[in-house]
């Protein structure tokens, strides 16, 4: 199936179908789109263009004598050919922009916000992967007596996660000591990972090996758990569409919000993707998903990046939604840039 082998009008009829089945919910007739839009042709003539629509395979017809509505090939022609590319509005932008400002300084607080907006602005259900580097970095330590041998060690890494340990050591090392040597270990380890920094300690004193031994732990158990850090929001936004009052719909859009394996199939197609994708259910490899709608973007920098997403029903206002979804990977990619120092 090409381009060329649907007529303008035709292309047009398609658009306003899919628009006024957004709209509605329900299937759009000819006299419809005739009585709504001025085409300039009869109801028949209309008619006739959705016949040939049906046949290609962007319509189809749910009842006999009802409207059409579009299939999923008929949603991937429009946001291929004939979606309209829009900005979020300059005011939502700024109403945003304000609630991020207004924000603590703390990634967990923006990853939190940013599903809630998501969700919010799009009127669907929204998720967001924590920003993934490689390895986590260290950017700062502090050392502080508490009483004879036993020492508080505060860690800050790239990216806003602040850790506190207990220490115990073998002698009593006071505060004077304890200042300078956490200068030295910050400039000695900051920006390394933990696997750099467990072979400088080796040549350090014994506090330093204490401490090198903590901080390459706690570092390593970040690592670790950092993947599993999804953010959720707009799950009740979903009740409230017709697709998903029957059962079938309402497990198709928890599986896609709740169930790993497709979590990390969804982020992983954010991620080796540039720019905004978007995932048409009951296509390909999402079949499984024929009532669902997904608009994905990754964010972050090049060396700590995440996947937000909004899932909806495969009706969705595909425009609004992409630029909901552009406009907050752009505002997130730019706090990250900040919080890891990094230039986007």
């Amino acid at each position: 199936m090409t381009e060329t082998q649907l007529s303008e009008r035709q292309q047009n009829i398609l658009r306003l179908i899919v628009q006024e089945y957004v709209r509605t919910a329900n299937p759009v007739g000819s006299k419809s789109i005739m009585t709504t839009y001025n085409l300039g042709v009869s109801s028949a003539t209309i008619r006739n263009d959705m016949a040939v629509l049906e046949e290609f395979g962007y319509l189809m017809q749910p009842h006999t004598s009802a409207g059409r509505v579009p299939t999923e090939t008929g949603y991937r022609y429009f946001v291929e050919k004939l979606m309209e590319q829009v900005e979020l509005p300059n005011e939502e932008q700024r109403m945003i922009s304000h609630q991020f400002h207004q924000a603590r300084l703390e990634l967990d607080q923006w990853l939190r916000l940013s599903a809630a907006v998501l969700a919010h602005t799009s009127h669907n259900a929204s998720l967001i992967t924590a920003p993934k580097s490689v390895l986590c970095h260290l950017k700062h330590i502090e050392l502080i007596s508490i009483r004879d041998n036993i020492i508080l060690l505060i860690l800050v890494l790239q990216g806003g996660t602040l850790k506190q340990q207990i220490i115990t050591l073998e002698s009593p090392v006071d505060q004077d000591a304890l200042v300078p040597l956490a200068r030295q270990l910050t400039g000695l380890w900051g920006e390394l990972d933990a696997n750099s920094i467990a072979p400088i300690a080796t040549t350090l004193g014994d506090v330093a090996v204490k401490v090198s031994e903590v901080v390459v732990d706690t570092m390593r158990r970040i690592d670790t758990r950092r993947s599993s850090d999804i953010y959720r929001d707009g799950l009740l936004n979903i009740l409230n569409h017709p697709e998903f009052k029957e059962r079938e719909g309402i497990q198709q859009i928890i599986r896609a919000l709740e169930e790993r394996q497709v979590v990390e199939k969804l982020v992983g197609e954010a991620l080796q993707h540039g720019g905004v994708q978007i995932i048409i259910g009951g296509e390909g490899k999402w079949e499984e998903f024929s009532e669902v709608g997904i608009v994905l973007a990754r964010y972050g920098v090049e060396e700590a990046s995440g996947a937000m997403g909004v899932i909806g029903p495969l009706r969705m206002p595909y425009s609004r939604t992409v630029s909901v979804v552009r406009y907050m990977s752009h505002l997130m990619s730019n706090l990250i840039s900040d919080l890891y120092g990094y230039t986007s």
